[in-house]
């Protein structure tokens, strides 16, 4: 879709154009910062730093680029800052080569929905969350992933690589469970 005329309008001042901006892409890129934080309020807090970058910035926005690529980068960006600054996830954010779990190449026996693996993913702790946003869902290498967060790209390899074994033990953890549950409900 193109946003070219939406664009210029919002960048005229109009604030008819600056709702509908806000508008078509609010929902979606809560669900982005939601993904980076514990809690829909620091969510919808990233979520209004974020849009306030993005009029503020609205003039670099190149046209030939997809808007809401361009915005998305934006509130991933806000989020990892926002961790950053927060002192509730600056302990958490701590990126350390130590390793709480071990590393694996398992694969989970099962497939979870969306949902359940988006809240498996926030369960992680944040730095595992982090860099494991940023590379399985954004798509940032681990090169991007280090001059952003400020850690050499090996660190990200080793937490990307626990977080994901860390996923995949409570995958497995959940399929028993789960199979547990249905296997006492029949008759």
């Amino acid at each position: 879709m193109d946003h070219t005329l939406l664009v210029k309008d919002c960048l005229k001042g109009k604030a008819s154009a600056q709702r509908e901006l806000y508008g078509l892409f609010a929902e979606h890129m809560l669900g982005v910062c939601y993904r980076y934080t514990k809690s829909i309020t620091d969510a919808e807090d990233v979520l209004q730093e974020g849009f306030i970058k993005v009029f503020r910035n609205l003039h670099q926005f190149k046209s030939e680029g997809e808007l809401g690529g361009w915005i998305r980068r934006i509130m991933v960006n806000t989020a990892i800052n926002y961790l950053k600054k927060n002192s509730r996830y600056q302990t958490e954010l701590a990126f350390t080569d130590a390793g709480l779990h071990p590393v694996t190449d398992d694969n989970p026996e099962f497939h979870l929905n969306a949902k359940e693996l988006a809240e498996l993913i926030r369960q992680l702790p944040t730095g595992y969350q982090t860099i494991f946003n940023m590379h399985a869902v954004e798509g940032y290498s681990h090169v991007e992933i280090g001059k952003i967060l400020g850690i050499n790209e090996g660190t990200s390899r080793s937490q990307y690589a626990r977080a994901r074994s860390l996923l995949i033990t409570w995958i497995n953890v959940h399929y028993t469970e789960r199979k547990k549950s249905e296997a006492h409900a029949r008759p």
